[in-house]
């Protein structure tokens, strides 16, 4: 767009006012971005507007207006929308566990870079678990955090979803939906973590995993921005 800039410049006492600098100021009276991060290296630096509460600014990717509160940036409309960033992982191979301690599920992760720091993310899992005997635990992550588990209850493991199989044919379909606030405008990770308490537990296969008996699945993460 051609009214988009890099910084908000700041002009001194007795600076030559040059057409180029009126220019910027006559061609938008609110400072127009690219996005948020553009947005935010504008402000600060040398030659530059310290940012302050009351600040106006409009981000040309999200189609936004904002205002900054003092302590966050947020939005003043349009608000026909709630929704922004969609991102998901499918993963279509499958994954075999051992470790009896909770441990990432390889390619089963999702990042997303929140538009604001008021932007919550809707967190939707939907996993096809595999087991060889006794049980597999699920559990949802942002980060290093654990987001989306049971309430401690003894020594038992923590999860959203199980697997539970003495026999070895079955799968066991697990999701999670989960509304998360993360308070943030830098690429956010949300992963899935497996801990299996006897022999294997999988993903996308059964113990069994016999070729043209038993099937290879699929399963997703899928990530929504809600502004706020």
């Amino acid at each position: 767009m051609p009214n988009e800039q890099v910084k908000v410049p700041l002009f001194a006492a007795a600076e030559i006012l040059t057409a180029a600098n009126m220019n910027i100021s006559a061609g938008t009276g609110v400072p127009v971005f690219t996005n948020s991060t553009t947005r935010d290296a504008a402000f600060g630096g040398a030659g530059e507007k310290v940012l302050a509460e009351g600040q106006l600014c409009y981000l040309s990717d999200s189609n936004i207006v904002q205002y900054y509160s003092g302590v966050s940036w947020a939005t003043v409309g349009p608000q026909t929308s709630k929704f922004g960033q969609i991102v998901q992982t499918v993963k279509s191979d499958t994954y075999t566990q051992t470790a009896l301690s909770f441990t990432d599920i390889t390619g089963f992760s999702v990042s997303i870079t929140p538009t604001l720091a008021t932007s919550q993310v809707l967190v939707m899992v939907d996993a096809n678990l595999g087991q060889g005997d006794n049980n597999t635990t699920v559990r949802l992550l942002r980060g290093s955090t654990v987001i989306f588990a049971g309430t401690a209850s003894g020594t038992r493991p923590l999860g959203f979803g199980a697997a539970a199989d003495n026999i070895g044919t079955n799968f066991f379909n697990v999701g999670a939906i989960f509304l998360d606030s993360p308070a943030t405008t830098s690429a956010t990770t949300y992963k899935v973590q497996m801990l299996v308490n006897a022999v294997s537990g999988y993903l996308n296969r059964n113990n069994r995993n016999t070729d043209g008996t038993d099937p290879i699945l699929a399963s997703s993460i899928t990530v929504i921005e809600i502004l706020a």
